[in-house]
């Protein structure tokens, strides 16, 4: 339900999504795409094609289809997707090579994340983060952007906790901070993001900065916003 939802709990935590919600999901790997799979391919445009329609990703435009499964899945899921097509490659191996290549690709954020996060914790509301990224490139990607101390939690889906659409991470963010579900608030780009949200008893909040569409959010969303931007005007709205 795409609406105004108001809660009877004060919202003292909000728990985030990394790539398509602090950072623009195509801006940041549309690119960064393209150069890995031609990588992988080695030259075999066969190949190239073959990996690009198993994760969903168009090589003319450079960016992932709403139905990719890079969107919401862990890197295990889209390494085993690409396995098939690369016989000479091993899944430990290609995990390691793809985590380490992500560690280091430019973040594009989705708006200023510094005074963001500032703002946040100007309203006493613990910030964590649940990504189905591995954590070590994840925590790179906060630390990159001037935004790790901001985060009282950060869990990958290599983290102990699994990944999403289980309610696992948000589980333990909660255990971590003392703060219960009803008084969160799981903001994502994706259907995992917001099935997570739900089965773990908290609001939940669609953006649209990955490939998702407002019509795909929605019906799992308690509100959906352009982007985390106005995440703080909504919440002026819950007081």
């Amino acid at each position: 339900m795409d609406m105004n939802f108001t809660y009877n709990a004060e919202i003292k935590g909000i728990i985030f999504d990394k790539d398509g919600t602090l950072f623009d999901f195509n801006a940041t790997w549309g690119a960064w795409a393209q150069h890995m799979l031609r990588q992988e391919a080695g030259g075999d445009d066969a190949r190239l094609t073959a990996l690009a329609r198993v994760l969903g990703y168009d090589l003319g435009t450079a960016q992932f289809l709403p139905s990719s499964i890079v969107i919401a899945e862990t890197v295990e899921v889209v390494a085993k997707a690409m396995l098939p097509h690369l016989p000479d490659a091993d899944g430990p191996t290609l995990i390691a090579r793809m985590n380490a290549a992500a560690s280091m690709v430019p973040q594009v954020e989705a708006t200023p994340l510094i005074p963001f996060c500032e703002a946040l914790a100007g309203r006493g509301i613990t910030l964590g983060i649940a990504t189905n990224d591995a954590e070590a490139p994840a925590r790179a990607h906060l630390q990159a952007a001037g935004i790790i101390d901001a985060f009282s939690f950060v869990a990958g889906f290599d983290s102990g906790h699994g990944g999403k659409p289980a309610p696992g991470q948000l589980h333990a963010f909660c255990r971590a901070t003392g703060l219960a579900p009803a008084t969160c608030v799981m903001v994502g780009d994706s259907l995992h993001d917001l099935h997570a949200g739900r089965a773990a008893g908290m609001r939940t909040i669609g953006v649209l900065t990955g490939p998702a569409s407002r019509a795909d959010l929605s019906p799992e969303a308690d509100i959906v916003l352009g982007s985390i931007a106005e995440l703080p005007d909504w919440l002026a709205t819950q007081i």
